[in-house]
C-alpha cells in the first residue's frame, strides 16, 4: 500500500473508524472497499431508521434556510418523524437568535493533510459577557454554539460524548477555522460550545463547553493520531481486539468476524453517537491558508 496520499482528508468519521478498529480505516477510507454487508438487523427497521433520520436533517436545515415551518410539516408524514419534528418546533427556533450557518463544512490543515467537518449548525451570538448588543459580534466578542442533531433511539451517555471523536474534532476545529465568523478573529476554546440534540430526548440536550486545555489536549491528540496512521504499513492495521464491535461493522464477513448483522434493539452507544450523514459539499467548504 502507498503512504498516506498528501490529499488525504481526515474526518471525526475516518478517525472514529481507526480508534474502533484500524482495520476498518485501512479497508474503508484507504483500500476504499466496498462491502455489502449488513450493518444492522431487521433490515426493513434499520433503512427505515436511516432514511427516517436523513429527512429530518433535511427538514431542518430547509427550515434554517428560510422555508417555513408550515409548509416543511406538511413533509413529515411518518408518526415518528412528524414526532421529532414537532418537538425541534418546540425546542429550537426559539433559541436561534443569533446568526445561523447549517450545513457548512470547515477544513483546516492538520500535520501535511486536512481536517474537515461537517456542523448540522453553527450559531453566533453576542458574548453574554460583553453584553447584548447587536455591535459586540462586530467586535468579534461572539459565541460559537455547535448543534448537532441526533436521531438515534438511545441517548449516550455524557462521559462517552465527552471522548467521542465528534465532539472533540468539531470544537477543535472550529477554533482553527472559524475565524470568517467572527470578522476575522478566531474563536478563543472558552467561546465554543457544542450541544447534542436528540429528538427522542428533546428536553435533554448534551451542553459541553471548551476550555484552553482541552484545546491543546485535542490538538496534540489528532496530530498524534494523524501522525501515527500516516507512518503504518499495511501489515500493521489490525482487527480490534473488542469483538462487540464487529456486529454492526459491515467487514465483518470479509475479516472473518462473522455473519449475522447485530440487532438495533441492542446497539450500543457506539451505534446511537453515529450521523447519518458524513458526506461533504465542498461547496460550502470555508478553507483557511496552510
Amino acid at each position: 500500500m502507498p503512504p498516506l496520499p498528501l490529499d488525504f482528508q481526515f474526518s471525526q468519521s475516518s478517525l472514529q473508524d481507526f480508534t474502533d478498529c484500524s482495520r476498518r480505516f485501512l479497508l474503508r477510507h484507504l483500500l476504499k472497499i466496498a462491502w455489502p454487508a449488513l450493518e444492522a438487523e431487521p433490515v426493513l427497521d434499520n433503512e427505515r431508521a436511516m432514511q427516517r433520520g436523513a429527512q429530518f436533517h433535511s427538514l431542518v436545515q430547509q427550515h434554517l434556510l428560510g422555508i417555513p415551518a408550515e409548509n416543511l410539516t406538511l413533509l413529515a408524514h411518518e408518526e415518528a418523524l412528524s414526532r421529532w419534528w414537532q418537538a425541534y418546533l418546540t425546542a429550537i427556533p426559539s433559541i436561534l437568535k443569533g446568526s445561523h450557518y447549517p450545513e457548512i463544512t470547515l477544513s483546516a490543515p492538520l500535520l501535511r493533510y486536512r481536517l474537515l467537518a461537517k456542523y448540522d449548525l453553527l450559531l453566533i451570538l453576542p458574548d453574554p459577557t460583553h453584553g447584548s448588543l447587536p455591535g459586540d459580534v462586530q467586535k468579534g466578542n461572539a459565541r460559537a454554539v455547535i448543534y448537532d442533531w441526533k436521531t438515534s433511539a438511545k441517548k449516550p451517555r455524557r462521559s462517552f460524548l465527552l471522548e467521542h471523536l465528534q465532539t472533540r474534532v468539531y470544537r477543535y476545529l472550529l477554533v482553527q477555522a472559524g475565524a470568517f465568523l467572527n470578522h476575522g478573529i478566531p474563536f478563543q476554546p472558552d467561546q465554543v460550545e457544542m450541544v447534542y440534540w436528540f429528538t427522542e430526548a428533546p428536553m435533554e440536550p448534551e451542553v459541553i463547553a471548551y476550555s484552553a486545555e482541552q484545546y491543546q489536549n485535542d490538538g496534540e491528540y489528532l496530530a498524534a493520531l494523524a501522525g501515527g496512521i500516516a507512518g503504518m504499513k499495511q501489515e500493521e492495521f489490525t482487527l480490534t481486539p473488542h469483538l462487540e464491535r464487529c456486529r454492526f461493522c459491515t467487514y465483518r464477513s470479509l475479516c472473518e468476524r462473522g455473519v449475522a448483522a447485530g440487532s438495533q434493539d441492542t446497539a450500543g452507544e457506539e451505534e446511537a453517537a453515529t450521523s447519518p450523514d458524513d458526506g461533504f459539499n465542498f461547496e460550502q467548504i470555508a478553507e483557511i491558508a496552510f
